[in-house]
């Protein structure tokens, strides 16, 4: 008997979701940034176990929407809530529970899907700390059990997982056994480029940049060649991703070719070209094409 199924996971941003994921399935399916809307497509981290099959949906962070991109965003955590077997839903343990967090409850409970808490960074808490994250927890009134975690560290994953499992339907696997993710190779790549523009740019830039991946290809003596664009919505925004003498876009460029070579065990060679694209968040038929269903 195989269990299989989608455990969608729901949080404000900066709960950890994406770092929970990519534990779970022992692989960078995910990016990890502090910023807000680090998470915009529907991420799919597939974990397989002898007799299971885990399928978690990392969904954009829940928030007000305010364009057609962030629009886009919270239709699809609506949707997944729906159609998942279970929801996780994550909490920054070291923040109080807030108004973000009872919406995001209720949310859940509209759904009618089988729920889990995890409370998040439970290492950096201490047990007082601790305790007083999972009594606030309690106070969602959500049904099903508590998880104290630590993403970062695997605290607690193990035992979550299970528990996620025992709730799956009996079924085969949906995807192969050995597949980590069903993002397609394009998209993953210009997300990690993506991180790297996150981890060096603040304020409203990091919301105003997309990349798209142009051209991708595996050559023969195993080199990985990809060039991609890297969006910005005005000329000023634009001079920041260049930089100075074009210090910051090499500095983009090398750290995303050296964290892709470490996740795919790959050399490649990494072009990157910044462009002004005015408006693209407000752009249907582009984020469409972006995959930002």
């Amino acid at each position: 008997m195989t269990r299989s199924g989608f455990v969608a996971l729901a949080g404000r941003p900066n709960a950890g979701k994406s770092t929970l994921v990519n534990s779970i399935v022992a692989d960078k399916v995910a990016i990890v940034s502090d910023k807000p809307q680090t998470t915009r497509r529907e991420v799919r981290g597939i974990a397989t176990g002898p007799d299971w099959q885990l399928v978690l949906v990392d969904l954009p962070g829940v928030q007000r929407p305010r364009d057609e991109l962030t629009e886009r965003m919270q239709r699809r955590v609506e949707h997944a809530l729906a159609d998942a077997d279970a929801v996780l839903f994550v909490l920054n343990g070291e923040q109080e529970v807030g108004p973000g967090d009872r919406f995001i409850a209720s949310a859940i409970k509209r759904a009618g899907a089988r729920a889990v808490t995890a409370v998040n960074k439970v290492d950096r808490l201490g047990r007082p700390g601790t305790v007083a994250a999972l009594a606030a927890a309690a106070g969602l009134g959500l049904d099903g059990e508590i998880f104290p975690i630590s993403a970062r560290k695997g605290t607690g994953v193990a035992q979550l997982v299970d528990h996620l499992v025992a709730l799956l339907p009996e079924g085969p696997f949906l995807y192969p056994p050995d597949e980590h993710t069903d993002m397609p190779e394009e998209v993953r790549l210009a997300e990690l480029v993506r991180e790297q523009v996150l981890r060096r740019t603040r304020e409203e830039l990091p919301h105003a940049v997309e990349v798209e991946v142009t051209e991708l290809e595996h050559r023969e003596d195993g080199l990985l060649v990809v060039r991609a664009q890297v969006w910005a919505e005005s000329d000023s925004q634009k001079a920041i991703l260049v930089g100075s003498g074009g210090r910051m876009i090499k500095a983009i460029g090398t750290a995303a070719r050296r964290e892709i070579e470490r996740s795919r065990g790959e050399r490649m060679h990494l072009e990157l070209q910044v462009r002004v694209r005015r408006g693209w968040r407000r752009d249907e038929g582009l984020l469409d094409r972006l995959g930002i269903e």
